[in-house]
């Protein structure tokens, strides 16, 4: 009997990508709404793209269905 695949999450797919040394990137929350009452120093770190913490690393991984 075949094993059953096991499917990527499509929104996760969006939010995530991995680079090619298997560091996990992610974009930061609070970037988009509300941005008239925030420090521009504080949106241009929000703009800058960061990693998933060590702790998520193995979650993140399984919903892209790399692990």
């Amino acid at each position: 009997m075949a094993k059953n695949k096991m499917k990527t999450h499509k929104s996760a797919a969006k939010r995530f990508r991995v680079t090619k040394n298997g560091k996990i990137i992610r974009r930061h929350a609070y970037a988009w709404h509300k941005t008239g009452k925030k420090r521009r120093s504080t949106l241009r770190k929000l703009k800058l793209e960061t990693e998933v913490s060590a702790v998520d690393k193995d979650r993140v991984l399984r919903l892209l269905g790399k692990k």
